[in-house]
């Protein structure tokens, strides 16, 4: 069985990931991987030099965003409104990366409050040609889950099935973080409530274990 990153940061999800574009196109080659995916922290300023990279080792860029979303408005800036949850958004196909443009380029001009942010009404508006992933600790799915709200995590898993028709999945990640491996029975059985698949995924900052 191969396997894909689909949940990966560089250097340009600033302050938090370490490895270089063309170093992660390269590890990816070398690991046998057939493709790779870059989704930095609400930008794209990775894209054109990842594509690149990838075409030249071989491997099959996949492009994407870690999406920062509010649940009121990406235009209130208040410091009410300072919670985010954050989704993982991979373009299927020439629609979706310019909707990946379109949710970045917003999310900075719009709703920037500490962070580039976009609320769920303009997600679901620019939805077409996204696939989403439900992202790990900081993600809505997880977020209720730590809080004991099975219930409004479903409904969550539910909104994103409704913008996402058959284009979400629920993340199941193990960093081997005790509280996070325990989340992972719970979501698996948020997705079967809500009818969608589960995808097994690596947080990814770094290229070496060590």
């Amino acid at each position: 069985m191969s396997f894909v990153h689909l949940h990966g940061h560089s250097t340009y999800s600033l302050l938090d990931g370490a490895c270089r574009v063309g170093n992660l196109a390269r590890r990816t080659a070398e690991s046998g991987m057939p493709a790779v995916a870059l989704t930095d922290h609400g930008n794209l300023f990775g894209a054109v030099d990842f594509y690149k990279s990838c075409r030249k080792e071989g491997v099959k860029p996949i492009l994407g965003m870690e999406a920062y979303l509010t649940r009121g408005s990406h235009l209130d800036k208040t410091p009410r409104n300072r919670s985010l949850d954050h989704v993982v958004l991979l373009a299927q196909n020439e629609r979706g990366f310019r909707n990946l443009i379109k949710l970045s380029t917003a999310g900075y001009l719009e709703g920037f409050y500490y962070r580039p942010r976009v609320d769920y009404e303009f997600l679901e508006d620019h939805a077409e040609g996204l696939i989403a992933l439900s992202s790990g600790l900081g993600g809505a799915l997880t977020r209720e889950l730590l809080e004991g709200r099975m219930r409004q995590a479903v409904e969550m898993a539910a909104r994103y099935r409704e913008i996402f028709p058959g284009r979400f999945y629920v993340e199941l990640q193990d960093h081997g973080i005790g509280y996070q491996r325990a989340l992972i029975p719970q979501l698996v059985d948020v997705a079967k409530r809500v009818g969608v698949r589960a995808v097994a995924t690596n947080d990814v900052h770094y290229l070496h274990r060590e």
